[in-house]
């Protein structure tokens, strides 16, 4: 690498060679599938942290997953790793292949078709990978 010309390339150079240092695995590192070292919350747990057990008259846990998954669509569905977890969630806390799709669509009108279209790349490749309670929807 050569020497950086901005204040920018340097701080960026200076931690790639810290990484290369600290484990010289990571310079090939790749994020793709970083997702499946996070095991899935079971629908109870989602429920209770996120759902109507502290919140009676809040929303349910499967839909502040789905308004998740509707924002992280809008962005551009940059964070794939993020919208494949959503999802794998999603189902669990009892999301329909039908809702999650519906969210996604909806999305267009804010993030366009682009965004929704890798959105739903992402969130086909994320139920693909379940299990058999995904497979019978």
């Amino acid at each position: 690498m050569s020497t950086p010309t901005n204040p920018f390339e340097a701080m960026m150079k200076v931690g790639q060679d810290w990484a290369k240092t600290l484990n010289p695995a990571l310079e090939s590192f790749m994020p793709k599938g970083f997702e499946t070292m996070w095991p899935t919350m079971s629908a109870e747990m989602m429920e209770a942290m996120m759902g109507k057990t502290f919140n009676p008259e809040g929303l349910d846990a499967k839909s502040r997953l789905l308004l998740t998954l509707h924002g992280l669509t809008i962005m551009g569905a940059q964070a794939e790793s993020q919208v494949r977890l959503t999802v794998r969630h999603a189902r669990e806390a009892g999301a329909t292949k039908q809702e999650i799709a519906e969210t996604i669509a909806q999305a267009a009108m804010f993030g366009g078709v682009p965004a929704m279209t890798k959105a739903m790349e992402l969130a086909t490749e994320a139920m693909a990978e379940g299990t058999d309670k995904d497979r019978d929807e």
